[in-house]
């Protein structure tokens, strides 16, 4: 508190030798040493702690690295987990697609084909004939007729 009633003498000391009628510089103005010399500030009435806040940083960093970790392990155990599946996906399909050799018919019955209870199917002529609605439609032909 006592440097600032210094500085403020200083400044207050210096403003009223420069001038010799013992007017104000201003002109009703405020004066420049109000302007620069600021209010005190509030004490901070929190006590600060610095070596637990440490402490207690230095735990949160701790968990924060733990997290990492265990998501860094379940990343990893997954995609583990993940390439197994593919394996075993693959092993199983290639199991499935060895080609194996067909059983050997048997010749000591031969086969003989019935005829099918089926009616045959019943012809019908063609038609050659185009209807009108999907004939070409053209400029010309509807001006001739």
């Amino acid at each position: 508190m006592e440097p600032l009633k210094e500085a403020r003498n200083r400044v207050e000391g210096s403003s009223s030798s420069d001038n010799s009628n013992g007017r104000s510089s201003g002109g009703g103005r405020r004066s420049l040493t109000n302007c620069l010399i600021k209010p005190p500030v509030k004490k901070n009435t929190i006590p600060i702690d610095l070596k637990l806040r440490a402490v207690e940083r230095a735990r949160f960093a701790h968990q924060v690295a733990e997290k990492r970790r265990l998501i860094k392990q379940y990343k990893m155990e997954r995609e583990r987990q993940q390439k197994l599946e593919e394996e075993e996906e693959i092993k199983r399909l290639r199991k499935e697609l060895i080609p194996k050799a067909q059983l050997m018919p048997y010749f000591d019955r031969p086969f003989v084909p019935r005829r099918s209870e089926k009616q045959p199917t019943v012809p019908r002529e063609p038609k050659f004939c185009i209807p009108r609605h999907k004939t070409i439609k053209c400029c010309r032909c509807h001006a001739m007729t």
